[in-house]
């Protein structure tokens, strides 16, 4: 039997508007393929939703038991559950859900499709945010070839009949990624992640097991990371580092203007999916409320 990890943390959050949504708030879900994805490519953006009382939820697709140098399998797993849970909290993010796929084993079958279906319908989500179907891991590409495959069957009654069909399809919005084939990423919308940046590096710092141990493990850095607590999050905010690209410059001056548009540092991007509900520029302002 499928056994789901969920977190629902504590009544703080609550307190601070994050569960549940109230009317008029917009509901996010965010699916990355292991427990450290969502925080990577919509941390920033999703601690500024849930700042503004939006209720946002961030789902893995698998259980990252293979993704470490010395440990896996249920022990690791277990480890990354508690880092997520960590770093959820310090987002101030509603819930982080893990779904008990093996790591590295991930394939776009029929039952995913209705893990993910079944999860952004209880989500009664608005918006949906995933990976582009074509990256350098195979558990990244099927993530995003599983929630596209789930876009329009959110709404199908007879399919995952147990749980009740949204009665609108969500916007189903990429993160941003590198790769140039099939097609680049475009980005339809640019969110400056700028004043709650530090906020981000925070939540990363609590999975250790990912950016102090396996990825600098993975790229040969390890003996690179500091022992001090406060030298070694300095040192993971200079990794986390970016250049963006023109074309993310290009949409953040037509979202905030030309004045700050070429002055921020901190970015996160978002292509619009064609296979959801679709959204002219003045509906993304809306989708996004960022943009004063």
């Amino acid at each position: 039997m499928q056994r789901r990890v969920c977190l629902w943390l504590a009544a703080a959050i609550l307190a601070a508007g994050a569960l549940p949504a109230q009317e008029g708030k917009l509901r996010i879900i965010a699916f990355g393929a292991h427990p450290d994805d969502c925080d990577l490519d919509a941390g920033g953006t999703a601690a500024k939703f849930a700042a503004l009382g939006h209720a946002v939820k961030f789902v893995a697709v698998t259980n990252g038991d293979a993704g470490h140098h010395e440990i896996g399998g249920g022990m690791l797993a277990q480890r990354r559950y508690a880092e997520v849970r960590e770093s959820a909290r310090r987002l101030g993010i509603a819930e982080y859900e893990v779904f008990d796929n093996h790591d590295g084993e991930l394939l776009p079958t029929v039952e995913v499709r209705r893990q993910v279906i079944r999860a952004i319908r209880q989500w009664k989500a608005d918006i949906v945010i995933s990976p582009r179907p074509n990256d350098y891991h195979p558990d990244h590409r099927y993530t995003g070839v599983v929630v596209q495959d789930a876009a329009y069957m959110v709404i199908v009654p007879n399919v995952v009949s147990d749980v009740p069909p949204l009665r609108k399809n969500p916007y189903f919005f990429y993160s941003e990624d590198r790769f140039q084939k099939p097609a680049p990423f475009r980005p339809d919308v640019a969110v400056d992640v700028g004043d709650v940046w530090e906020k981000k590096i925070h939540a990363l710092d609590a999975q250790t097991s990912q950016f102090y141990e396996w990825l600098p493990w993975t790229d040969g850095r390890l003996a690179e990371v500091p022992k001090d607590p406060v030298a070694r999050k300095q040192w993971l905010a200079q990794q986390m580092e970016r250049t963006l690209t023109p074309a993310v410059r290009e949409t953040l001056v037509r979202f905030y203007g030309p004045e700050r548009g070429s002055r921020i540092q901190h970015a996160e991007a978002f292509e619009l999916c064609e296979y959801g509900r679709q959204a002219s520029p003045e509906e993304l302002r809306t989708l996004f409320p960022f943009f004063k």
